[in-house]
């Protein structure tokens, strides 16, 4: 396996799949599903600290999913693209029908 050439659009699937394994990434995603935001905002609705929400939006950033503009308030960010949304909605009830058959 080694030299074996990854596809890009495989390589940047897999980095999407990477940051919304962290549940504070995913968390921020479903939160700005509902508009712009500010970090401290963002903090306080999710009960954790500015800086664990900051590192998660910087690779947020850094995959391209989030963005954010500069105001009188701070940075506000929002999705970079809404078409992140039928995923989270699809992963959610891809987990909901594997809980069902669980039990």
């Amino acid at each position: 396996m080694a030299g074996r050439k990854v596809p890009e659009l495989y390589y940047r699937c897999s980095r999407i799949c990477r940051v919304l394994g962290n549940p504070t990434a995913y968390q921020i995603l479903k939160l700005l599903t509902k508009g712009g935001k500010t970090p401290s905002a963002m903090a306080d609705v999710l009960k954790l600290s500015l800086p664990t929400v900051s590192i998660a939006l910087r690779h947020l950033r850094q995959i391209d999913l989030v963005r954010y503009e500069n105001t009188i308030n701070g940075k506000v960010y929002s999705l970079k693209d809404k078409a992140i949304v039928p995923v989270l909605e699809q992963l959610e009830v891809l987990v909901k029908r594997q809980r069902s058959r669980e039990y």
